[in-house]
């Protein structure tokens, strides 16, 4: 299916006037920083290019047509001259008071867009407004807000847009390197006859979470990950706890790697390799490696028989079933004397390595394998 990219014009791709917020003259027209080169490279993405704009009383007396057309054509032949070309050009003339379902954030002007041919789940609108990403969710996209420090923008989080969200910059070149690599998501669903398990999982997701496993202790440790390792993970087990933890625990670990593998992708820029952190008395180290093999190795000696609601044997097995489930290997050593302090400092640990490995660098475009397959 055919992906698209709505991309607004004032304020996302020209500088937007800040006194009467029209670009009626070629003197007014400037393009944002690193627009032009980003737009050159994100012509070559496999994106139907649309430009939607809502133009305030264009073809009137406020805003009449002659002075809008020279700065709206230089736009275009500026970026045309730089291999990009608009497939599609949407203008909505309306004023905000008028409520025309065409305005944006409005979707009756992206009727060819809403037939079932493009792949909106993978789509994006790029803008600098709420309303942009406003859009996004009617049409089912997602949206990538672009930030001015000198132009405020409405909250997203106040406004119910997070997960519609999928970035906030105001670098374009993050912007279009965000395009080029993906985004870094993972839903995945198992279901047996000892535990239903959802989990979606985001990389690069600001460390939002919900997590309830039925454990309290295996919650807490779960929570490590999110808030060390900075990711978004929601997760939501009911499991046979009436029989014992085992199935829940390791079921969780197995999704879990499983989500990791799927979210990475191709692993394109990794940094793959990744920690060791003291608590306290405790002293933990984890070694972990995203290279496709796997392999776990735990150097841990627990001398209580249950830490919190969970038996300390299913630490271990939690990790390996994890490594099979990611397709890592992982090496994990601690020290200490807290019972409680040493499995927290392991999960901490751990979610610091993975924190290390999953990071992108940014001078990075390589897959990091000599093999050139991970």
């Amino acid at each position: 299916m055919k992906k698209a990219l709505f991309l607004d014009r004032d304020g996302t791709l020209i500088v937007e006037p800040a006194i009467d917020f029209q670009v009626d003259s070629l003197e007014k027209l400037e393009f944002l920083p690193g627009a032009i080169s980003a737009m050159r490279a994100i012509a070559g993405l496999g994106f139907e290019l649309v430009l939607a704009t809502n133009q305030d009383g264009l073809g009137t007396e406020s805003f009449p047509e002659d002075t809008f057309w020279p700065a709206q054509d230089r736009m275009l032949k500026t970026l045309e001259n730089e291999g990009v070309r608009f497939d599609d050009i949407l203008i909505d003339r309306t004023f905000e008071a008028d409520g025309a379902p065409t305005r944006k954030p409005g979707t009756a002007m992206f009727g060819k867009y809403l037939t079932g041919e493009y792949d909106l789940v993978n789509s994006f609108v790029i803008g600098d407004r709420i309303t942009d990403v406003q859009l996004a969710r009617n049409l089912g996209a997602k949206a990538i807000l672009i930030r001015h420090v000198d132009v405020p923008n409405g909250p997203v989080d106040e406004a119910g847009l997070r997960e519609t969200t999928a970035l906030e910059s105001g670098d374009w070149g993050e912007i279009a390197e965000f395009l080029r690599l993906g985004q870094r998501t993972a839903s995945v669903e198992r279901r047996t006859r000892e535990t239903a398990i959802s989990l979606e999982l985001d990389l690069d997701g600001r460390g939002k979470s919900h997590i309830h496993t039925g454990l309290g202790f295996f919650d807490h440790m779960l929570q490590q990950i999110v808030c060390h390792g900075g990711v978004s993970l929601h997760l939501n087990v009911e499991g046979d706890l009436h029989v014992d933890e085992h199935h829940t625990v390791e079921d969780v670990a197995i999704v879990l790697g499983e989500a990791f593998d799927r979210a990475l992708g191709s692993k394109l820029g990794i940094e793959r390799y990744g920690f060791a952190l003291p608590m306290d008395d405790c002293a933990a180290a984890v070694l972990i490696d995203f290279g496709g093999r796997v392999d776990c190795r735990w150097r841990v000696r627990l001398r209580r028989e249950r830490i919190g609601d969970m038996p300390a044997e299913m630490f271990e097995h939690f990790f390996r079933s994890f490594a099979q489930g990611a397709r890592c290997n992982l090496h994990i050593r601690a020290k200490g004397s807290n019972e409680h302090h040493k499995a927290e400092a392991i999960f901490k640990a751990f979610a610091r390595a993975v924190r290390m490995a999953v990071r992108r660098d940014p001078a990075g475009r390589n897959l990091p394998s000599s093999k050139g397959l991970l």
